[in-house]
């Protein structure tokens, strides 16, 4: 009995054992009302959003290529006539790529430019990775002579691009907590300075990336002469660090400013000091604020990443995504569709990683959206 009370609460515990056990209950019916509420709602409804949203995309590509299919036919029968016409319809109805409209991409089109993007990625990686075998022993030689070592100059690969485009997000997200944690802390202790600093924040705060990429461009090229620092990456974190830490700021400064007043008086009855006071109260009781605004930081900075790597000509998915605009190639339509969804799914995840942080750190454990 024991046993099959622990067997129990484990199937409960794993989500796909449960969802078969709620299925197994409707067909049998023995579901209950509310169960059955919660598995609509949970489970019916998300997937019938998702089966409804690639209806709509798939019927929707199909109409806009039947729309600009009908437009180069037309326009092949008024500059070449009917005979010229014909081959035209023959062509995109036989479904070469060269001859397709080049229009919204359907569902199939961008799984297949993705499974395309992948299999580049498995190519270019061999490539490294013959490279680096060919020329290691000349390596060793240059090195051991001081000289530079001879490094794989060819393109990256989406995948590549990707862990760029992350490892820049980070790097200025972290440049954002560097900054807008501590300011936040001297502004929230200080109503006298939180007023007269308002005004800058006020102002600073709605700026366009673009505008904050000209200005660190500005900064650090004039740092960065005669340098062998990658002055794109540096221009591209610094640019999201400071264009995504006001969330931050104004979230730190809040939750420090509103700190329960009975818990500063039990600090001064402790006699504890500046750094003591704000380290084990003030800190403490503003973390879900400062998570809060972590968490919106975050967001933001991988929101305005793709625009200032396309600025920055830095090898990320900014980049890739108007290479491939500019290339007009007959998948490049799919392959910018890929690389959004790729950019919303690890958007998304970013976001579930801090939220799951702020859980962990917070006393309010509602479930966020």
């Amino acid at each position: 009995m024991k046993q099959s009370l622990t067997l129990g609460k484990v199937t409960k515990f794993i989500g796909i054992a449960g969802l078969l056990e709620t299925i197994k209950d409707l067909f049998t019916g023995n579901l209950d009302k509310e169960d059955f509420k919660n598995f609509l709602r949970k489970v019916i409804m998300p997937l019938a959003s998702v089966f409804l949203f690639f209806a709509v995309w798939y019927f929707g590509a199909k109409s806009l290529h039947d729309i600009e299919a009908d437009r180069l036919i037309k326009k092949a029968l008024v500059e070449q006539g009917p005979a010229e016409a014909e081959k035209v319809r023959a062509c995109i109805e036989s479904g070469e790529k060269t001859c397709q409209p080049n229009s919204l991409p359907s569902p199939a089109q961008v799984w297949g430019a993705y499974q395309t993007l992948l299999a580049d990625h498995y190519v270019i990686r061999a490539d490294k990775k013959a490279f680096i075998e060919k020329t290691a022993v000349l390596n060793a030689k240059r090195v051991a002579n001081g000289e530079a070592a001879i490094v794989y100059t060819g393109r990256p690969s989406f995948v590549d691009q990707i862990f760029t485009s992350i490892i820049t997000v980070f790097a200025g997200f972290l440049l954002a907590l560097f900054i807008a944690v501590p300011i936040g802390i001297i502004i929230g202790l200080s109503e006298t300075l939180r007023s007269s600093v308002n005004w800058l924040i006020q102002i600073f705060k709605p700026v366009s990336p673009v505008v904050w990429f000209l200005l660190v461009f500005m900064i650090v090229k004039t740092f960065a002469k005669n340098s062998d620092a990658d002055s794109a990456f540096i221009i591209c974190f610094i640019s999201v660090g400071l264009c995504s830490m006001w969330a931050t700021l104004v979230n730190t400064a809040m939750g420090v400013s509103s700190v329960d007043k009975d818990y500063i008086n039990v600090a001064k009855v402790l006699k504890l000091g500046p750094m003591q006071k704000i380290f084990k109260v003030i800190l403490p009781s503003s973390l879900p604020l400062i998570f809060t605004g972590l968490r919106i930081t975050l967001s933001v900075a991988w929101m305005v990443l793709i625009a200032i790597e396309l600025l920055a000509q830095s090898p990320g998915l900014g980049s890739f995504v108007w290479e491939e605009f500019q290339n007009g190639a007959n998948d490049s339509n799919s392959k910018i569709i890929a690389a959004m969804f790729v950019i919303g799914i690890i958007g998304f995840m970013l976001d579930r990683i801090m939220l799951t942080i702020q859980k962990m750190v917070s006393f309010n454990k509602n479930d966020g959206i």
